[in-house]
């Protein structure tokens, strides 16, 4: 087992990101005056794609967040709408990459939601999701869309359960449940989202094919320390794991995910408490490190040489990070050799920050931007269901990423019953539209506003009414 103790004390060694800057954008460009949550959870409370920032943040009465283009900078108003569908707080949010509209969010509320958001961005706060998924029965803390086959998402909740769901259909397709005898910390799928890899209270890191339901390997006490761990998967299939060591320094371990018996390497960083979460960027093979309250972000290079984890450089600043977001590649300015972008939450605020490569030449840097996952699902949901693989549809940056138009999210659902009010409320819509055949826009803005309304006070009542039936046979099997 190799520990490097020192980062800094190298022999200088030849790479292209050697020299990466990063800095904070102007205050004009922040998004200021936001309450983020302060919820005690352990994950980023930030997610980013090159349309929206959309931030968890403190709410009264249930769980909300904001969806931000990405343009709407500077003061945000008091009023602005925000997704508020959730009965308690929400807990974690990731971008579908398959559709820059689509947002999941996993609650203390036990279920996860997901959203269609205005292609211009949120008008009056959204209230009603796309669908509801239910199934787990303890709050959800881990929400992760698969890389490539559209409409398939993981969730795992503190009842340690992982279940994927097919979107289109809201169906629970597999539950892991007698996997994990603890808290799930973390989940990752692999690069094509044939495995996953997930990090464990237990201490353990298992990689898992869940479409099998079965463990293909795992590690004990991958970190002998207590607190969190962090598990990801790297391109190639090795593992990237984040921990403590017995006496509390934050590791980072590098593993083959087909022989995880010992380490390729580990290395001690420092003795700060804070949760390592881990950013990696598949085209460069570069992982950014963001220590939960920490004020700096570490940056490293995997390559196959020793010591296979190579310390690159610190960006740091003056005020702790709350959270993180981190852009996906194709919503960077390739222009300006821009690497990476991370938006960082403060207590009342998020502030954009570039990762750059200094060049000299204004043409395309073809070295720093590899083709890399573009925006369209190389499987459909059923076929991935069906044990069909796929790896990520490439698309060059060369002139830059041109958002399409996105499709919209149609669900189908298989239980009749869930559907029924909602068709109540199309015949409402319809009777209107024979009864006066040329309605005022106005009007018909104003229906269409009470209907959201009454539909989203509908999902909340059933969503109680669950809970309450839940407590009602808690509360019986106590007094028997």
């Amino acid at each position: 087992m190799l520990y490097f103790p020192d980062m800094l004390r190298r022999v200088v060694r030849q790479s292209k990101f050697r020299h990466v800057f990063g800095q904070a954008v102007r205050n004009d460009q922040c998004y200021d005056d936001i309450r983020v949550s302060r919820v005690t959870w352990d994950s980023s409370f930030c997610a980013v794609n090159p349309k929206f920032v959309a931030i968890i943040i403190e709410a009264s009465g249930g769980g909300a967040f904001f969806v931000l283009p990405l343009q709407k900078t500077g003061r945000i108003d008091k009023a602005y709408p925000t997704v508020c569908g959730h009965t308690a707080p929400v807990l974690d949010i990731d971008w579908c990459p398959h559709n820059d509209l689509i947002i999941a969010s996993g609650s203390e509320d036990c279920t996860v939601m997901v959203w269609q958001i205005p292609e211009n961005g949120l008008e009056t706060s959204l209230s009603e999701p796309v669908v509801v998924l239910e199934g787990h029965s303890k709050r959800v803390g881990i929400v992760s869309w698969h890389p490539t086959a559209r409409n398939v998402l993981l969730s795992a909740g503190c009842d340690n359960q992982i279940i994927i769901w097919n979107v289109g259909t809201g169906e629970a397709m597999i539950n892991l449940e007698d996997m994990h005898p603890d808290v799930i910390f973390s989940v990752s799928w692999s690069r094509n989202g044939s495995l996953l890899c997930t990090a464990c209270k237990d201490k353990k890191v298992r990689v898992i094919d869940p479409r099998k339901k079965k463990i293909v390997a795992e590690k004990d006490k991958a970190h002998e320390g207590a607190r969190p761990m962090r598990a990801i998967f790297l391109a190639d299939g090795n593992i990237f794991t984040t921990g403590f060591s017995r006496m509390s320094e934050r590791q980072l371990a590098l593993w083959k995910s087909d022989n995880m018996d010992e380490p390729i390497c580990v290395q001690e960083m420092d003795s700060s408490n804070g949760v390592l979460l881990p950013f990696y960027d598949p085209d460069t093979n570069i992982v950014y490190l963001c220590g939960k309250g920490d004020s700096s972000i570490r940056y490293f290079e995997i390559t196959d040489e020793a010591p296979f984890v190579h310390y690159l450089n610190t960006f740091s600043t003056k005020e702790p990070q709350r959270g993180m977001g981190y852009m996906p590649k194709r919503g960077l300015d390739v222009n300006k050799c821009e690497i990476a972008r991370f938006y960082k939450l403060h207590e009342r605020k998020c502030e954009p920050i570039i990762m750059t490569v200094p060049r000299k030449s204004d043409l395309f840097q073809d070295d720093l931007y590899p083709d890399t996952a573009g925006p369209d699902p190389a499987l459909e949901a059923d076929e991935w269901f069906n044990g069909k693989n796929g790896g990520p549809i490439l698309i060059s940056l060369k002139d830059g990423y041109v958002s399409t138009k996105n499709r919209d999210l149609k669900v189908v659902k298989t239980n009749v019953l869930e559907t029924k009010p909602a068709t109540k409320a199309e015949n409402i819509s319809t009777v209107q539209k024979h009864v006066s055949p040329q309605p005022s826009v106005k009007m018909e803005d104003k229906l269409e506003e009470v209907l959201r309304e009454f539909k989203s006070l509908r999902d909340r009542v059933i969503l109680q009414d669950r809970r309450i039936a839940r407590l009602e046979e808690q509360v019986a099997k106590v007094a028997m």
